[in-house]
């Protein structure tokens, strides 16, 4: 369910993105770009409005995924993960002692008399 989330957020952002390119600060943006045809169509205000919307709309999808997603986080039972044993080891102190058998033909020096 997070992969979904994260595809739909990732959608939602180049949408966004794409929208607020195509906007001009200066209020040409795709309104000057198309020329007297979207005066035709549309009309310039009504052009920049719905890119207005757009950008609403896309940046409160996103916001909303980004909130709604933790929800769906799986839960774990247990209290401690692999890094909590890990760090709660103590230490092995004093001298190591070996736990190998000596190979076939050779000779055990470890032993003292």
């Amino acid at each position: 369910m997070l992969v979904l989330f994260g595809i739909l957020v990732i959608i939602a952002s180049i949408i966004l993105g794409l929208i607020v390119l195509i906007q001009n600060p200066k209020g040409g943006g795709l309104s000057g770009s198309l020329g007297g045809f979207s005066n035709q169509l549309m009309g310039v205000k009504q052009t920049t409005d719905v890119l207005e919307k757009g950008t609403w709309i896309f940046a409160a999808v996103v916001g909303i995924l980004c909130v709604i997603s933790p929800i769906f986080i799986p839960k774990t039972v247990g209290g401690s993960s692999q890094n909590d044993e890990l760090i709660n080891k103590a230490p092995v102190s004093g001298p190591q002692q070996s736990t190998t058998a000596p190979l076939p033909g050779t000779v055990d020096t470890s032993k003292k008399p």
